[in-house]
């Protein structure tokens, strides 16, 4: 079974083994390695890894925006419950969410995400459950405060357990494949709550409390099963041979030099993450990113029931959006591993969100406003994978990575908590004020990812020009260019670490 060790803390033969330096004799023994089997390798991760990681957040979306259709079945009325309230008890989960991510991923190397992920789905299984048997509206409260504890830490303990196994050319479509789970779990979501509408009265169970207790239920039996199928390391997977374990650590170590002994926690790492330009640039980012993305997934079946459906319908209606943004989040994030690129995939898709917006504001027919939904969450749900990949290729070492990664999320969960407030009801169908704002943002999404992506072009030819003056205090006889010491020290720094578009 997998240990509590460091998610990407491997095990390299000798420090020299870890630098981006390596012998030519080492760098030939790698490029002659068969790319079938390299295939293979990677393959098996996607086959083993990815599908308990996507099962994971899309169980972790579904019970946290389960809460939109429960409404639509009920909820609100049931519970005797105002439109303030019930924006407070969303807006409740967001608060202790937002405390507990980075901590959580700066913990997640000590305690092993073989034990933290599987405890963290459990817990948080048993608590939706729990919700389907609140009877007020402070019942309600409790329950969504400890929702967002212990849901806090999934969505970025899982980029920065991923970026342990992929290399960062490999990681926006990995990242892409378990977010399409959000996607997906709307969809799903509008299916399960319209199927569930029919156990109404069952048990003396309202339809919308049947919606909690039956997802929870799930989420439990998934989290055992996660202790059972989540290895800490690539090093610790059952499911790699002993030369496909070596394989997948050899490619690691030369896509990524920092994965050595030294890297331990220093809180200057923490702090150069905090204090750097692409970080705060993409935190701003993930704010409006996230704005717009829990708007729409927690308003979604209210929104197109204020169109003019009836509410099971508007469970229905709701599948279509989601389903087709799966679908294309994927598509887009193929293409900018493909590309190796983030900036062009990112502006690209933002601009069918666009287009999205103007026409559900431009529009006075409920049929063109539904279509526009789609448009809307194309652009919304494909820009996450990127974004978040951009930011993990560009933080480093761990514990940086780490930093940002959590900070980046923390702002998606800031923009979840202003995204309860914009959805006034009587403000409906049309929402204007609040799609001129999520327009706006899909406009500032553009600029930011255009001023960020000149930045980081003009850092890399920067690092050209200095390499030599940067690396002076690392040097040594035996280590010229100061080997590991300097990766470690410097971080994405590095003279010879080249950000990513």
């Amino acid at each position: 079974m997998a240990t509590n060790e460091a998610v990407d803390e491997q095990k390299p033969s000798s420090p020299i083994s870890s630098s981006v330096h390596k012998s030519e004799l080492e760098k030939e023994s790698f490029d002659e390695v068969d790319h079938g089997k390299i295939r293979s390798a990677v393959r098996k991760l996607d086959w083993t890894i990815l599908p308990m990681m996507t099962m994971f957040y899309l169980l972790s979306f579904l019970d946290r925006a389960n809460i939109g259709n429960a409404r639509v079945a009920g909820l609100q009325k049931g519970l005797k419950m105002t439109d303030r309230q019930y924006q407070i008890c969303i807006t409740v989960t967001y608060v202790p969410y937002i405390l507990a991510e980075v901590p959580a991923n700066l913990l997640l190397r000590r305690i092993g995400p073989n034990i933290a992920m599987p405890v963290i789905l459990t817990l948080w299984g048993i608590i939706v459950i729990f919700q389907g048997f609140v009877s007020s509206f402070s019942d309600l409260i409790a329950a969504r405060f400890f929702l967002g504890l212990v849901e806090g830490p999934m969505f970025p303990g899982i980029v920065l357990y991923l970026s342990g196994f992929y290399t960062r050319t490999e990681l926006s479509y990995r990242i892409a494949f378990f977010f399409s789970a959000a996607s997906l779990s709307s969809a799903f979501s509008g299916l399960l709550a319209a199927a569930i509408d029919n156990m109404d009265g069952l048990g003396g169970k309202p339809a919308w409390a049947w919606i909690f207790i039956l997802e929870g239920i799930f989420s439990v039996l998934m989290g055992i099963l996660g202790f059972f199928m989540v290895p800490a390391t690539p090093r610790e997977s059952r499911f790699l041979s002993e030369a496909q374990k070596d394989l997948v650590m050899r490619r690691l170590e030369k896509d990524r030099p920092f994965v050595n002994p030294l890297d331990e926690f220093r809180i200057k790492h923490v702090l150069n993450s905090l204090k750097s330009p692409h970080v705060i640039l993409m935190f701003i980012t993930f704010f409006m990113g996230g704005t717009n993305l829990f708007g729409l997934a927690l308003f979604a079946p209210s929104i197109i029931n204020q169109l003019g459906f009836s509410p099971n319908h508007s469970q229905l209606l709701s599948v279509g959006p989601f389903a087709c943004a799966f679908v294309v989040t994927l598509i887009v994030a193929y293409s900018s591993d493909r590309l190796k690129s983030r900036a062009i995939p990112l502006c690209s898709v933002c601009v069918i969100g666009i287009a999205g917006y103007a026409l559900y504001l431009g529009t006075t027919n409920k049929h063109a406003a539904y279509g526009a939904i789609y448009l809307m969450a194309v652009g919304i749900y494909g820009t996450v994978p990127v974004i978040a990949a951009w930011i993990s290729n560009n933080s480093e070492p761990y514990y940086t990575r780490a930093t940002s990664i959590a900070v980046g999320f923390m702002a998606t969960s800031m923009g979840g908590i202003l995204s309860t407030w914009r959805y006034p009801t009587k403000e409906g169908p049309r929402f204007h004020k609040t799609n001129v704002m999520n327009l706006i943002f899909m406009i500032m999404t553009i600029v930011l990812a255009i001023v960020n992506a000149t930045i980081l072009s003009w850092k890399n030819k920067n690092k050209e020009r200095t390499r030599k003056e940067v690396l002076a205090p690392y040097a040594t006889e035996s280590e010229p260019d100061g080997g590991v010491r300097a990766w470690v020290d410097l971080g994405d720094r590095h003279p010879d670490f080249r950000y990513t578009l």
